[in-house]
């Protein structure tokens, strides 16, 4: 198993990457990660993800166990990333609810929906395991899982957003050098979520598109030059002020694919201190990022599935006076089902409108009747009259 190029590092010893192809059936989960880890020490290093199918691949699941050998232990350590991986999966395309409708599958299910893994920082001793993976999912399977458990999901990338954190001193503000709430941004950010982020690097262009003091003040041109730069729809700025050992305010307030974003909240934790502390707000941040895309595009979904199932009848409204059309109409337009209604014509005996409905042609009638108005088929024509 052993990679002969293997060194020591702080007693354990290091391999290169690896990658595999999915779990397949077998008589126990134990065999399965037994022949693939038999595989991995034969694989080569290969790209993990194909750009078509980014949001199906979770990077970089840490894993440190131990067992009675090395073996058992990366058996071990194997099975609970992918767990943890599909729930990392799951929380991104479909939100929190989702994984406690999901939580009681078993790792048998998880293990057939891989497609491959890739190891890497992997260290092992004599029973120990220590690596980080990063898990592949077949879109078909997980897609089908989740159309099977009526979960409502999203996989459509939104275009990247360009973040620019800017860390608030006593000394005024930091952006390039030493900026804990940048190094955080950078830990966090991750190219398979739904909303993809990008930060800036940093170089020299970058020093000179903007200051850290045009950035505090939200200088629009500047801001604007380094989003040209990275070619992105949307750069959003966000601060953040040390507040004690272990709290920090952070803001930020800006358009993001999915709508305006406002935050201004203290963020504290228990050990860590500023870093962990920066690293609690901006995941905080991303979080709602890619919730509010998530509920935008549910909601385009829908609607389009509504416009799509819509259909269009014309139909004669025959009339005594105008205030028996306005009568009309009014019960018309509050009917469920009725999506909308179009005057094509209109005189002091008949009106002409066309009417779009989600309704099949029975249940339009049944809801119209409710409304008081009677639908009926005359000579190839649909007519409409008030009780």
């Amino acid at each position: 198993m052993e990679n002969t190029g293997a060194r020591k590092l702080n007693g354990f010893k290091r391999f290169s990457t690896a990658s595999t192809p999915a779990f397949g059936h077998g008589t126990g989960m134990l065999a399965l990660v037994a022949i693939l880890l038999s595989m991995l020490a034969l694989a080569t290093v290969s790209p993990l993800a194909a750009k078509e199918h980014k949001v199906f691949v979770v990077e970089a699941v840490p894993v440190d166990e131990t067992a009675q050998d090395a073996q058992q232990a990366k058996m071990r350590a194997i099975l609970k990333a992918q767990r943890q991986a599909f729930y990392r999966l799951v929380r991104r395309l479909a939100g929190e609810r989702a994984v406690k409708r999901l939580e009681k599958l078993s790792d048998r299910d998880i293990g057939r929906m891989l497609s491959s893994l890739a190891i890497t920082d992997e260290h092992t001793g004599a029973n120990r395991y220590i690596a980080r993976i990063a898990v592949r999912f077949t879109p078909r399977k997980i897609i089908r899982l989740l159309r099977n458990h009526h979960v409502s999901f999203v996989t459509a990338q939104a275009r990247p957003v360009l973040v620019v954190p800017v860390w608030i001193t006593d000394d005024g503000p930091v952006l390039w050098r030493d900026n804990p709430w940048l190094r955080a941004w950078r830990k966090l950010a991750d190219e398979h979520d739904l909303v993809p982020l990008i930060l800036p690097a940093g170089d020299e262009v970058d020093r000179n598109t903007l200051t850290a003091q045009e950035a505090l003040q939200g200088d629009k041109a500047a801001l604007q030059a380094l989003q040209l730069r990275y070619g992105t729809d949307y750069v959003l700025a966000a601060y953040a002020r040390p507040d004690g050992d272990d709290a920090v305010l952070a803001a930020m307030t800006g358009k993001s694919p999915g709508g305006k974003l406002a935050f201004d909240k203290r963020y504290e934790v228990k050990e860590g201190g500023l870093a962990a502390a920066a690293e609690l707000a901006a995941r905080r941040f991303i979080e709602v990022m890619n919730e509010k895309w998530r509920q935008k595009a549910l909601r385009r979904e829908r609607q389009r599935r509504a416009t799509s199932a819509a259909r269009h009848m014309t139909v004669v409204v025959p009339l005594v006076s105008l205030r028996e059309w306005q009568a009309v109409r009014a019960r018309l337009a509050t009917t469920p089902g009725v999506k909308s209604v179009d005057v094509r014509a209109l005189s002091a005996n008949r009106a002409v409108v066309r009417i779009l409905t989600t309704l099949r042609q029975q249940a339009l009638r049944q809801a119209l009747a409710r409304s008081g108005l009677y639908l009926e088929s005359s000579g190839g024509q649909w007519y409409l009259r008030a009780y």
